[in-house]
């Protein structure tokens, strides 16, 4: 088990509790996964204080762009927009589970521009992305998709079909190219930065088992 260094406590002590109170969805471990610091004076205030993203209550880099941040439901472990140049546009909804990651200039677009009316939206039912799933660096995920748990999506994909569970799957049309090996780490045994409510600590037992 790796040593809690001083400094790590002291910022977790200083930064760490404003940022458990600053960022409700903000699940991660405790210790070494960023400096709270780093949140704070990198993420916080270009959101808050400039504006950039200012809806959604987890970190979003200041290049990343979330739209309709209130159509988004994800789980823990899960930030959609805090690595560079992400964009996601919720206007249909995006339904997210426990574990995601978003690669560098990433985009999830939920809703299209109607062919007939450029002004309105198509309505379409939400994207779904589920456990333990991974977005490649410039990936794109279009409407009404489906992804299944323990999933990865090679750098640069165009997802516009429905990826089942257990794959990794690349290309334009993205499409699956082998099965995936079963996700072995345990999200329940790691030490958070604040406690998990019970809604999502039992939808994560039940994910992980």
């Amino acid at each position: 088990m790796k040593k809690i260094s001083f400094f790590e406590k002291l910022d977790f002590l200083i930064f760490g509790h404003l940022i458990n109170f600053l960022y409700p969805g903000y699940y991660r471990p405790k210790y070494g996964y960023q400096k709270y610091y780093l949140l704070f004076f990198h993420f916080w205030i270009p959101q808050k204080l400039f504006r950039l993203n200012p809806k959604a209550n987890w970190p979003v880099h200041f290049t990343s762009k979330i739209l309709a941040a209130e159509n988004i439901k994800k789980g823990i472990l899960c930030d959609p927009g805090d690595n560079p140049n992400v964009y996601i546009q919720a206007n249909n909804g995006i339904i997210i589970g426990n574990n995601v990651g978003f690669g560098t200039g990433s985009k999830v677009i939920s809703a299209n521009h109607s062919h007939t009316n450029h002004s309105k939206h198509t309505k379409t039912p939400p994207i779904v992305i589920g456990n333990n799933v991974f977005i490649g660096a410039n990936s794109v995920i279009l409407s009404n998709v489906n992804i299944g748990n323990n999933v990865i999506i090679g750098a640069g994909s165009i997802v516009s079909k429905n990826i089942p569970s257990n794959s990794i799957a690349v290309g334009n049309p993205c499409k699956v190219i082998k099965e995936n090996l079963p996700y072995n780490e345990s999200l329940i045994k790691i030490n958070y930065n604040k406690k998990i409510p019970n809604k999502l600590k039992k939808t994560l037992l039940e994910k992980t088992l």
